[in-house]
This record gives C-alpha cells, structure tokens and sequence, in this order.
C-alpha cells in the first residue's frame, strides 16, 4: 500500500464524526467523578500491554535523543529540563503530565489556561523546534507507562483550558465524556491535523467530537490506523508551533 493509498484509508471519511448531541449515554456523566468507564475487555487489556510495551521500547530506542534533547535545552536557556503540568486524566482525575521545556521558565504558563500562539515570544529558540518536530511530547511517554496516559487517546487537556474565551466545559456539555479513556499522546483529531490555538468554538466542537466518536468506537485496529496516520502527517510535515 502507498503513502498516499494509506493517507485515503485514515481519512475522515474513515472514521465518521459522531455529532456532539448523539453520543451514546453509556458514558452517563452527572458530576466530575461519576464518569463510567467502558468495560474491561480483551481489547483493553491489548491496549494496556502494547502501552507498556512500546513506551519501554521507545525510551531505550530514543534514550540517545532524549539526552541531546536535555543538554541542548540547558544550553539554550536557564531552567529545568521537563515541563510537569496537571491535567485531566481517566475518570477526570488530575494527572501530571511531562513534557520537554520548550518555554523560558520566567514567561510560561503552568497552567497551561494561556494558549500558544505562532511566534509565541515564550518560546525558546530550541523550544521551537522541538514543538513543531512534537519532540516535546516524548517525556509523556514515561506517562504511558506509569499508566495515566495511552499511546492512543483523547489529546491531554489542561484543567482550565478555554477555547474561543469558553471553558470546554461550557462549550460542550459532554466534554468529559472524552475522559472515560486515558489520554493519549495522540488521537484521531491530531491524525485529522486539528491542532493549534483553539480560538474559534468551532475547531474546539470539532477535537472533541473526534474524540467522543474515538471513545464510542474504540478498537486495537483504529489505534493501530491512528498510530499509522500520526506517523505519515508527521513525516509529511508536522504543523506544530
């Protein structure tokens, strides 16, 4: 199969976008902490093991990467390595999330709610390239295997995080639906290219309706084209700043 064979067969038309208003109520949300996660299943078990499997085999893999990474970053500006920022994990559960320093440390936002934008001036000259490489997104590997994170999943959202001036919660009634699955380093809205600044409604409406389409129809074969379509955007030219 070509690239672009390949590209075709993950394309939107692939995986249908559940409109807001008709996902299923399995995932019946009447506070903060009453989500219900989807049933254990042999699926999510595979889930969990290839987690594992692949976050171990991809810090030995990159560990060469990661070190240049870390010493290129001390050099370009003072501050920690990492970046730890709390999120919203499975279940609605607060998580903190690593990353690689991409900001000077007297100008970020730890929490996150200050959205970045294109030639952000907090953003280091390494830091640069490592967001739009996604180079900055690899520590959360070492989420994945601790377990608050997946491979595959709705993108890690910041507590806080606004999209056109509204908390997404206020934007879209069933947000947190999409957080009856772990959050992954990627998703089917970042393989669809719905990246960036949130700062209209409808590019938020539109992430979180792939995500609750992600979480209604959650197989190992749609991570697997998910994993597979990341991968060919990001080596066709990753739009990340």
């Amino acid at each position: 199969m070509s690239v672009m064979d390949l590209n075709k067969s993950i394309s939107e038309e692939s995986f249908r976008v559940t409109p807001v208003r008709q996902v299923n109520a399995r995932f019946p949300v009447t506070a903060l902490d009453s989500i219900v996660p989807p049933p254990a299943s042999v699926q999510f078990l595979m889930k969990r093991a290839f987690d594992i499997f692949a976050s171990i085999s991809a810090l030995i893999v990159l560990a060469p990467l990661l070190l240049v990474v870390a010493a290129l970053i001390k050099m370009d500006s003072p501050g920690p390595v990492l970046f730890k920022q709390t999120r919203w994990g499975k279940n609605c559960r607060a998580i903190k999330v690593y990353k690689f320093r991409s900001m000077r440390t007297d100008m970020q936002d730890v929490s996150g709610v200050a959205q970045t934008v294109r030639n952000d001036p907090r953003v280091t000259r390494v830091g640069a390239f490592l967001r739009r490489s996604n180079i900055d997104e690899l520590p959360q590997l070492l989420n994945v295997l601790k377990g608050d994170m997946s491979v595959v999943g709705p993108r890690c959202h910041a507590i806080g995080m606004r999209a056109g001036g509204m908390l997404y919660e206020e934007l879209v009634p069933e947000y947190h639906h999409r957080h009856a699955m772990r959050p992954g380093i990627t998703g089917l809205a970042q393989m669809r290219g719905l990246r960036g600044p949130t700062d209209r409604p409808a590019k938020a409406r539109a992430r979180i309706a792939s995500d609750l389409h992600y979480v209604e129809n959650f197989s190992i074969l749609m991570d697997i084209r998910i994993i597979i379509g990341t991968l060919v955007s990001e080596l066709t030219g990753g739009k990340g700043f």
